[in-house]
């Protein structure tokens, strides 16, 4: 039975209990991601007879003056559908059509692989992320990076001293970076924008499945770049990061990258999600790290509201 549940209504045991028993459910689906990211969520739940969680939707909502609004919330690449080996509604459209009576406007982005047929209204968008395997050794990994990255890093490494990447320790460095060298209007957030990242971070770190790694230049300890990761079952997600123009022309990325690959290559199954790619240049960078693309869809509802309807001639 799928029911729609408010945010008051959701069991979270139950909640972990299904993504325990969902082999590759998206870590963003995860209770304590949405807590930091959303704060409440709803969700379309598959009830089991003792009311266990058989499958789930997420929906992040906001209520605006057209109605409810599910929305994909920062710092969370994915959501969708949650499906267990007993679910017995196991097709998207049936969760959606209950969104669509719920929700006035609906975005999601959803994990990758193939869509069924949608109910009428519901459009879907292509976007674009990029998966290394780190299954191969770091030697194996390494040769597949691009010649001219594979220069870099030897030409670096004869440096005296050369860069090295480092464990951090602020995040609020992090985020001036970003803001001052990316530009808060380039990506439409502002400072204000970085609360759930903060959250995000300590819950991580709470339970220990956070890295924030650091290249600083040797002789003055400037931050040249940094980045966040945060490690789940499947791999290891490239969440957040920034460098300056010193550290960019460096090469400062690319050694951090490199660093981050080298300590966790060999580990079958798992992968680097770079979490990004749809613009060339970005999309470009990842690739000559052997990444492969990775197409992925996200769902859009808009319905037009009663009013506007009724106001039309």
């Amino acid at each position: 039975m799928l029911r729609l549940l408010r945010f008051q209504d959701l069991d979270l045991a139950r909640w972990a209990a299904c993504l325990a028993a969902s082999p590759g459910a998206p870590p963003y689906a995860q209770a304590w991601w949405l807590a930091a990211t959303a704060g409440r969520w709803d969700a379309v739940v598959e009830l089991g007879p003792a009311g266990e969680y058989y499958s789930l939707l997420p929906l992040p909502t906001k209520w605006r003056p057209w109605g409810r609004v599910a929305y994909q919330p920062l710092f969370t690449q994915q959501l969708g559908l949650v499906l267990t080996a007993a679910s017995q509604q196991r097709t998207l459209g049936a969760y959606l059509l209950i969104v669509k009576k719920y929700c006035a406007r609906f975005y999601q982005q959803l994990p990758p692989g193939a869509l069924p047929a949608l109910p009428l209204g519901f459009s879907v968008a292509e976007r674009l992320t990029y998966h290394l395997s780190l299954d191969p050794s770091a030697e194996a990994l390494r040769q597949g990076y691009a010649a001219d990255y594979r220069r870099r890093l030897r030409r670096q490494a004869g440096l005296a001293p050369p860069l090295q990447a480092a464990a951090g320790t602020d995040l609020e460095e992090l985020i001036a970076l970003f803001l001052t060298y990316r530009g808060p209007a380039s990506v439409g957030l502002h400072s204000r924008h970085y609360a759930p990242l903060r959250r995000l971070l300590a819950a991580a770190q709470s339970r220990g499945l956070a890295e924030l790694r650091q290249v600083r230049h040797p002789a003055t300890d400037e931050l040249l770049a940094g980045a966040l990761f945060i490690h789940h079952a499947g791999g290891l997600i490239y969440l957040f990061a920034a460098a300056s123009a010193a550290g960019r022309t460096a090469g400062a990325p690319l050694l951090l990258l490199d660093e981050m690959i080298g300590r966790h290559a060999g580990q079958p199954g798992r992968v680097l999600d770079f979490e990004g790619g749809s613009l060339p240049a970005i999309g470009r960078f990842f690739a000559n790290f052997g990444a492969r693309p990775v197409r992925y869809p996200a769902l859009t509802l808009t319905s037009t509201p009663w009013f506007i309807t009724w106001m039309r001639p």
